[in-house]
């Protein structure tokens, strides 16, 4: 279904950087704004293009990344539906910091650097917001590099099993159901490693009941015993 300058509007509201905007803004910039249909594993924008604007996301989820001259890959994070994303490089005038693609269908409306300019001056609010959603993924990727650099892969496995159990199945504490990223080659570009290890520590955690593996999705007997694994830095 195409996107209308209704439909657009709508979602710019439940977007935070413009919760705070009058009727006549939001006008503005649902005009403005471009629809952009983006398929599974499709990319956005890569890392070191020019930056003609920022993205808004109608629908789906968009992956975001850095890569390496070898090609690997380390997941900065998973944007879902009614965030913004590179709100950064629209400011600073630099290039695309990381790569971005579609996880599944995704619909996202640009929004040109010109035209959140000229939002930012007459409603400086919006300014003080893009700072602090730029601080919150500073904070965040201040968490990856300590991650990368002072824990084990084990570590940084149990980490992000224990991130999908609160996301996936807030509550729940025994016999907790998650699913893991499409395949280990994506869930190894989540945290910072090779396939061959996280097949190798998915087999550990599995020897030591701690998890139960079926295809693409993780029973955790106890929330509590891999959180106990995870303190002990075992």
């Amino acid at each position: 279904m195409a996107t209308t300058h209704a439909t657009a509007a709508e979602v710019l509201r439940r977007v935070p950087l413009f919760a705070d905007l009058t009727e006549t803004e939001i006008k503005f910039l649902a005009e403005r704004a471009v629809p952009r249909r983006y398929a599974p594993g499709e990319l956005v924008f890569a890392e070191g293009d020019a930056c003609p604007g920022l993205f808004v996301i109608e629908s789906g989820n968009v992956r975001l990344f850095k890569s390496s001259p070898g090609g690997r890959e380390q997941v900065l994070t998973i944007e879902k539906a009614g965030n913004s994303i590179a709100e950064l490089p629209v400011f600073d005038g630099g290039n695309y910091p990381a790569s971005a693609t579609a996880v599944d269908e995704a619909q996202l409306l640009f929004v040109s650097k010109q035209d959140f300019h000229s939002l930012c001056l007459v409603h400086p609010k919006v300014a003080l917001k893009v700072l602090r959603v730029v601080g919150n993924r500073l904070r965040r990727l201040v968490n990856i590099i300590e991650e990368l650099s002072f824990t084990t892969v084990r570590s940084r496995l149990i980490s992000l099993l224990l991130r999908l159990a609160r996301e996936q199945a807030p509550g729940a504490t025994t016999n907790v159901q998650i699913t893991l990223p499409a395949s280990n080659q994506e869930l190894a570009a989540h945290i910072g490693t090779v396939r061959e290890l996280v097949s190798r520590n998915i087999s550990r955690l599995q020897a030591e009941a701690l998890i139960k593996v079926d295809g693409r999705t993780v029973t955790i007997p106890k929330l509590s015993a891999l959180q106990d694994q995870l303190e002990s830095g075992e």
